[in-house]
């Protein structure tokens, strides 16, 4: 068939012929030049390096401010996430540290794609969350790692996470997408320097409904409120995992 729509597939690990079809769904309004660009390449390493298998990306508002969280194991992980989006119809911005907008090229994608600097210190940090709110405030697909990095889980759980983005979802009401990724560590361990495409790796993506914050929304910002609120974040993302995997987290000792 020459179209493929993802509600065909749910499910279904991807052909390579159903990987093109995939990306020729990807929102592109909004992307910018050198974002699209850069889509565009990393896309085309990932058909020939991956198989996707996704499920649930219905759950991702069309329009609108939101916040789409994810685990985190792979310097991989943005590029699915990416892709994922995309395919829901939403260009996602990204939070990042300040020093890629130095870089040459990287830095022209950066500013390109609309994404958040982040730079170290108390008052900045202030304003890359200032950023954030008017980001999602103007309509905007904001894409998270609570974790902050890596998860240093030796079987890839994911780890507590922190709570500086979860203030943003609670102030501005947008709904926060949980999704669960998984595969990318194999594609890109963290610890090694290039990608392991060969043989073709296996990416699963499941995003699941918008997480329940609704009695935590008037509440005052206390620490509680956002460790409570990052706690369900989290817990929604392991429970995707735990149905990619098929098997439940172990209890902490």
């Amino acid at each position: 068939m020459d179209r493929w729509t993802a509600l065909d597939t749910e499910g279904e690990l991807l052909t390579r012929r159903q990987m093109i079809a995939y990306g020729r769904r990807f929102a592109r309004a909004g992307r910018g030049a050198w974002y699209s660009f850069a889509i565009e390449v990393v896309w085309q390493f990932l058909v020939q390096t991956t198989r996707f298998r996704v499920r649930g990306s219905h759950h991702i508002p069309k329009t609108g401010g939101v916040l789409v969280a994810s685990n985190h194991l792979s310097f991989a992980d943005p590029t699915t996430l990416t892709a994922f989006c995309l395919a829901a119809g939403r260009v996602p911005r990204y939070l990042a540290k300040a020093s890629l907008w130095k870089l040459p090229v990287v830095g022209r994608v950066m500013r390109s794609g609309r994404h958040i600097p982040v730079y170290r210190g108390a008052a900045t940090a202030a304003e890359a969350y200032r950023d954030l709110v008017a980001s999602v405030r103007a309509g905007e697909c904001v894409a998270i790692f609570p974790e902050g990095t890596f998860s240093n889980d030796p079987d890839g759980w994911p780890m507590r996470g922190k709570t500086g983005v979860v203030r943003a979802a609670l102030e501005t009401g947008a709904p926060v997408i949980p999704v669960a990724n998984w595969g990318t560590h194999h594609l890109l361990p963290s610890t090694a320097k290039f990608p392991r495409g060969l043989p073709r790796k296996t990416v699963e993506l499941v995003a699941g409904p918008p997480v329940d914050l609704s009695d935590l929304r008037d509440r005052p910002l206390t620490r509680e409120v956002l460790e409570e609120a990052t706690a369900r974040i989290m817990g929604e993302v392991t429970s995707l995992l735990e149905s990619i995997r098929g098997e439940e987290r172990p209890a902490a000792a």
